[in-house]
């Protein structure tokens, strides 16, 4: 037998619902077929009736922060999975319909009509893979002002706004009351006008988004100042080591400013204490290292040699009996690239057993006591390829004897002569010969990595300007994917600037070494690229023609989910530091030849002259 307790419910007053609403609403209404008066306001609504193709998160930001007195409503009704599939389907049939009609009657293809087929087909998938949901979407504006001129005024400032971004608006004529009542916070829709919306586009409208950074990135303390949020307008603050990996790639065509925002963003990593060293095929950093006291190293210089058999410091992982092998083969690498051509198996045969004679002969073998021994020349391994006798290695020889006796020996020919030292370092790879660029870029990259594998712990930034000249060497591609994978270990972050994409992107290694880039960052690109870059990041089509007609400097950040567009923010010094603009360069020479002191009426000096 059960027993059932009966619960005593304490006495609840009835509440009038007109009482309350009287208490919170106005205390008269006077509608018109275009406005409603409430109280000392006037009120115009407006209804969204079109929307832009694309749109980014946080595009409703600018209404939404609009000065003046304006409610924004979003009406929001799910569309049953069934329901949304059997709409997607009647409507990819009238779509089809449309065009094979017009096909039939010979008429030409309609783009809009396409477009819509291609879209309604692509979600219609996505729907069916349980990848995104349908909603109604209804959107209101309510616009208030003190009389009708100042009512209109605002108004037309809200329209254009939303022409700004591609909204269509209009009045909601004869239904003022049903459209004031609809941007009230009572959840009620009475206008009904509604456009279907996907889980994408429908998250991108949420009120609370926001075209900026996410909160936890902007307070990263080790973050520095890259710009201006072109959307927003607020300041652009990124940490490259607060990421998953430290390394960045820049992809721009010549003259987007890809070097200057690279250089800002190197001078700012020099201000929080990180080491940044710099391989500049052009002498672009020159005047930023020699302002703030950095090492420059002008490869090519009678005076300054890297020698390629140097082994590195018997500290860190590196030190210990495979730090022989691991010269080994970085010597493979970089004679593939000095000699412009890959080695055939055979000839790799002979030059393995020749570079381990050369070690030998030194007194270096894998015993690690031994590494500390003066390290071979270029000109010992073409001695042991001459004394070998074998065909093979006598063709190897006469290959490497003009950058062992002849006019490229400079680089080659003696042990190093100075070591990449202080907070920055820049490879200046300006006077080498245009044909020992990538190995010379090469050689400068492996000390480089040997400083950063050995040396102490601590934040690196190691900027590869114009890697496109590795690039098209499969071995150096090799070597830089390599360092990519394994610079995090070291605290170090690679940062690639290129402005050939097509060098990077369509080997196999390049888009691999684009994976493994935490931050990306695109500027402005040709039209004959747009497409393949287009693919290899995933962008919408906003952002392709954003990129197309980007201005000079503007760049858009690419990391997970977060895209941002912003434009370097640089002070007077620091422009004039790593600006590289030849009129701007000229301007100043000029203005300083100007200011020379002198005779101020321009005449002849004629001290010392002999009459």
């Amino acid at each position: 037998m059960f027993r059932f307790l009966r619960r005593e419910h304490a006495s609840e007053t009835a509440v009038d619902a007109r009482e309350v609403l009287s208490a919170l609403g106005p205390d008269g209404l006077e509608v018109h077929s275009r406005t409603v008066a409430v109280g000392a306001y006037l009120a115009a609504t407006l209804v969204v009736t079109g929307y832009p193709s694309e749109v980014v998160p946080g595009w409703l930001d600018p209404l939404l922060t609009y000065p003046g007195r304006l409610d924004v409503a979003l009406h929001i009704d799910p569309v049953p999975s069934a329901q949304a599939a059997s709409q997607l389907k009647k409507q990819r049939a009238r779509l089809e319909s449309t065009r094979r009609s017009g096909m039939d009657r010979g008429r030409l293809d309609d783009p809009d009509t396409e477009a819509a087929a291609q879209d309604a087909a692509e979600l219609a998938y996505r729907i069916a893979r349980g990848e995104g949901k349908l909603f109604r979407l209804g959107l209101y504006m309510t616009v208030y002002g003190l009389d009708a001129e100042h009512l209109a005024d605002e108004v037309a400032s809200v329209r254009s706004i939303a022409e700004s971004l591609l909204i269509s608006t209009a009045p909601a004529t004869y239904r003022a009351l049903p459209g004031w009542l609809a941007t009230l916070p009572l959840g009620l829709d009475t206008l009904k006008v509604r456009r279907t919306f996907d889980t994408e586009a429908l998250a991108a409208c949420f009120p609370f988004a926001s075209p900026d950074l996410p909160s936890e990135t902007v307070m990263e303390p080790g973050g520095v100042l890259l710009g201006l949020n072109t959307a927003s307008g607020s300041l652009v603050l990124w940490d490259r080591f607060a990421q998953d990996n430290y390394n960045s790639v820049l992809l721009a065509r010549s003259g987007a400013g890809k070097s200057y925002l690279t250089k800002l963003e190197a001078l700012r990593q020099l201000f929080t204490g990180t080491e940044v060293m710099v391989i500049d095929p052009e002498d672009e950093y020159l005047k930023l290292a020699e302002s703030v006291g950095g090492t420059v190293l002008r490869l090519g210089d009678p005076s300054v040699r890297l020698n390629p058999f140097d082994l590195p410091a018997r500290t860190g992982t590196e030190g210990g009996q495979d730090a022989l092998t691991r010269r080994v083969l970085f010597l493979h690498t970089f004679l593939s690239v000095l000699l412009g051509t890959e080695l055939a198996p055979g000839e790799r045969s002979v030059l393995d057993r020749a570079i381990l004679a050369t070690y030998r002969a030194a007194g270096i073998t894998t015993d690690p006591t031994t590494h500390s021994r003066p390290a071979p020349l270029l000109a010992d391994l073409h001695a042991q390829l001459t004394a070998l006798g074998e065909d093979t290695a006598s063709e190897l020889a006469a290959r490497l004897d003009p950058y062992v006796n002849g006019s490229h020996q400079r680089l080659f020919s003696g042990p190093t002569t100075t070591r990449p030292t202080g907070h920055l370092v820049v490879f200046s790879l300006r006077e080498i010969p245009e044909e020992l660029k990538s190995a010379g870029m090469l050689l400068a990259l492996d000390a480089t990595w040997r400083r950063v594998a050995s040396g102490t712990r601590r934040r690196r930034l190691v900027v590869v300007d114009e890697a496109w000249r590795l690039m098209r060497d499969p071995y150096a591609a090799r070597f830089l994917f390599q360092m990519a994978k394994a610079a995090r270990k070291y605290w170090a972050g690679l940062a690639m600037v290129t402005q050939d994409a097509d060098d990077v992107l369509a080997s196999e290694l390049g888009r691999a070494i684009v994976s493994n880039a935490a931050t990306q960052l695109l500027m402005r690109q040709a039209p004959q690229a747009i497409d393949q870059i287009a693919a290899a990041f995933h962008l919408s089509r906003g952002e392709r023609h954003h990129l197309l007609a980007a201005p000079r400097g503007c760049a858009l950040l690419l990391a997970g989910r977060t895209k941002i567009s912003f434009s370097p923010l640089a002070s007077e010094a620091e422009h004039s530091l790593i600006t590289t603009d030849p009129v701007e360069l000229a301007a100043d020479a000029e203005r300083a030849s100007a200011e020379e002191p002198g005779d101020p009426y321009g005449l002849p000096d004629l001290t010392g002259l002999e009459l």
